[in-house]
């Protein structure tokens, strides 16, 4: 398997993408490198990843929430993400491999089966846990390819409505969780699902809608405020996402949630919130793996 070249001009390439929404009065993509990378071949994943190809995709949208626009062209390399959110047990396991804090989940016995998504860390905890197992925290615009590819779909799965049958939401008669009630004090506040009780999207990933919030590594702020950092060539975000990061202090949660409505459920649609998860949320994560951390992991090395 070889790796390839991106040898369309960048400037013809966004106009193809955009060219449904060239009547928007948005502000124009950015210009990129003149030279983009080799796009590295996508090999074998390592367990539990899928591989997200290489190259531009839609993010963002043009006429939902006010800071996720402009919807525009933005180039990702290659790249690995987990197949489903970190699990109750695996986050577990790395507390008792002493490479994870431990990080309390509220709500008692109905949030922790094994296979429900792990919930209620901060952001630190997931980013030391995606660190522990070798990889990393995924930036938003990784996220968000994974989550819809490159054609701008507004939910994993494309445009239908989004539903219990697709996602773990609240339902349209305003029952979260798909109308299972919390074994607690107040059952209609709903609860997780075990992960993958969904059919997965395009790439094979679970649960991109729904279930549970899923924090990654970006600084929240509007995608028109943000400027370069949150454009063209894989985008990092304010300050690349280290910290301290002045005027920051928000990170950001995607995919809504067993607790919310559909319209929270896009691949667009971007929640905020502080790092330290205090006050506290029931948000989730995943990691995601670089082509170097993927071979470091046991995947195959791409072909020159």
């Amino acid at each position: 398997m070889r790796a390839t070249i991106i040898r369309i001009p960048w400037l013809l390439l966004s106009a193809f993408l955009l060219a449904p929404s060239i009547a928007r009065a948005e502000p124009p993509a950015p210009e990129p490198p003149d030279r983009l990378p080799t796009v590295i071949a996508c090999g074998a994943a390592p367990a539990g990843m899928a591989c997200i190809p290489g190259g531009p995709f839609l993010r963002g949208t043009a006429k939902g929430p006010r800071d996720a626009r402009p919807q525009e062209a933005v180039w990702l390399q290659t790249f690995f993400m987990d197949t489903h959110e970190v699990t109750v047990e695996a986050y577990d396991a790395c507390v008792a491999e002493k490479k994870c804090k431990p990080a309390k989940t509220a709500y008692g016995r109905d949030y922790l089966r094994p296979r429900q998504p792990k919930v209620g860390q901060s952001w630190y905890h997931a980013v030391a846990f995606c660190k522990a197992r070798g990889k990393h925290l995924p930036t938003e615009a990784e996220w968000e390819k994974a989550a819809r590819g490159t054609d701008g779909r507004t939910y994993p799965w494309g445009e239908e409505p989004a539903t219990c049958e697709r996602a773990v939401i609240m339902d349209a008669q305003g029952k979260r969780s798909c109308g299972t009630p919390w074994k607690g004090f107040a059952p209609e506040k709903g609860r997780t699902y075990e992960v993958g009780t969904r059919p997965p999207n395009p790439y094979g990933l679970y649960d991109m809608a729904g279930n549970a919030w899923e924090w990654v590594n970006d600084w929240y702020t509007p995608y028109s405020k943000c400027g370069p950092a949150c454009r063209g060539q894989d985008p990092r975000g304010p300050c690349g996402g280290a910290e301290p990061c002045r005027g920051m202090s928000l990170r950001v949660v995607r995919g809504g949630s067993w607790y919310w409505p559909a319209e929270q459920a896009t691949t667009f649609y971007r929640r905020q919130h502080v790092p330290s998860n205090s006050p506290y949320h029931h948000y989730g994560f995943r990691c995601a793996a670089s082509a170097a951390e993927a071979a470091a992991l046991g995947a195959p090395p791409p072909a020159p």
